[in-house]
């Protein structure tokens, strides 16, 4: 990475700052994202993820001047990405956070005491009131300001206890219900008496204290990357989008974790269940079908085939594990059959993706497939 790259990543800076919004499980290390987009690409050019999770290769390509398009199936991760490309104006977030708060107030405690258990060990009263007021009021797929306020909540939803909004929790995934309320008990920790609107408000003048980052042109699609490739490959066709000089993504790692699940307190805040469930939706579980997994890869970079220069570059990161690396290496090999490849293995380090947040299982690491002309 240059040392002019290095300066904008800065957390002192702008687009350093936003950068990080959202943790996320399995996410791109940010200098990792920025290191690549810089090496593979240059400005002007276009860079595609079709498995974007929270957007951070995305969000390097146009933070570089490129212009960076992807998608993403969870709206967690999405509404990372949606926000991050064109965060709202900041005064706007301080008086939405502010109202919230206010309406709040009306909101019958018959209502807040009937959320389930977990959350009454998770989160004071005063918490819980605007949590529900923020889920109900917020439109965060169709407001701008709303989106970013809905961002930062998101990010403060559970972590260490009194750094984040919630009882003791990790950050980038929800525990189970049971076990957090066992946990907790054992523990005789009770949630942090917190005031959300001064807490939140804090936390966004922070994110905006460097002020808003200048990027160029970019989107994240929410939705089934499977079917969303055609209305890119629409717009390439129409001459809408130039066609991609660098597809850059790291697909879901095969019986690794369902990240559905993982997110089910953050997934429940935009309008799901207050209990986390095994959902049943196509590419939403822990992808344990070997020929399912085979499928989406292929279904999915074949279409980005159809949008990708020729002398254009391909740059996955996966899972080292044999089964997830065999079939990624093989289907590369099928659609892009003039391309030389290099593998490049990253045994496990802090660095990881899956590492990064805290999961310590057992795992041989990662390796970075890279196709070129």
């Amino acid at each position: 990475m240059s040392k002019e790259t290095e300066e904008l990543l800065r957390i002192g800076t702008a687009v350093g700052r936003w950068s990080g919004l959202g943790p996320y499980y399995a996410m791109f290390p940010k200098e990792f994202a920025f290191d690549v987009v810089e090496t593979y690409s240059k400005p002007g050019d276009a860079v595609l993820d079709p498995f974007a999770g929270r957007a951070s290769s995305i969000y390097a390509a146009v933070a570089m001047q490129r212009q960076g398009y992807g998608f993403e199936i969870n709206p967690v991760g999405w509404l990372y990405g949606y926000v991050k490309l064109q965060p709202a104006i900041e005064r706007n977030v301080l008086q939405r956070i502010n109202e919230i708060g206010a309406l709040s107030l009306a909101l019958p405690k018959k209502e807040i005491d009937a959320l389930p258990e977990f959350f009454h060990v998770c989160y004071s009263w005063n918490v819980r009131r605007y949590l529900l007021t923020a889920r109900s009021e917020l439109q965060w797929k169709t407001s701008r300001v709303d989106a970013t306020v809905m961002a930062i909540i998101l990010v403060c939803l559970h972590g260490k206890r009194e750094s984040s909004l919630s009882n003791q929790m990790r950050q980038s995934k929800a525990m189970s219900p049971e076990y957090s309320i066992r946990w907790w008990r054992e523990k005789q920790m009770t949630p942090p008496e917190i005031d959300p609107v001064e807490f939140l408000i804090q936390r966004a003048k922070w994110r905006y204290a460097k002020g808003l980052p200048e990027l160029s042109n970019g989107k994240v699609y929410l939705g089934d990357s499977t079917l969303l490739i055609n209305r890119l490959i629409g717009r390439v066709s129409r001459h809408e989008i130039n066609r991609f000089s660098l597809l850059f993504t790291s697909p879901p790692y095969f019986g690794l974790t369902n990240y559905h699940y993982d997110q089910w307190l953050r997934l429940w805040m935009l309008g799901g269940t207050e209990l986390p469930t095994w959902t049943g939706e196509k590419w939403r579980g822990k992808f344990e079908s070997r020929p399912g997994y085979r499928d989406l890869l292929e279904k999915v970079f074949r279409g980005c085939s159809k949008v990708l220069k020729r002398n254009g570059t391909v740059y996955v990161r996966t899972d080292a594990r044999s089964f997830t690396k065999e079939t990624t290496i093989q289907v590369l090999q099928e659609i892009f059959p003039k391309k030389n490849m290099e593998i490049v293995l990253r045994p496990l380090s802090k660095e990881s993706q899956t590492a990064l947040y805290g999961d310590k299982s057992k795992k041989p690491g990662e390796v970075d497939i890279i196709l070129y002309s």
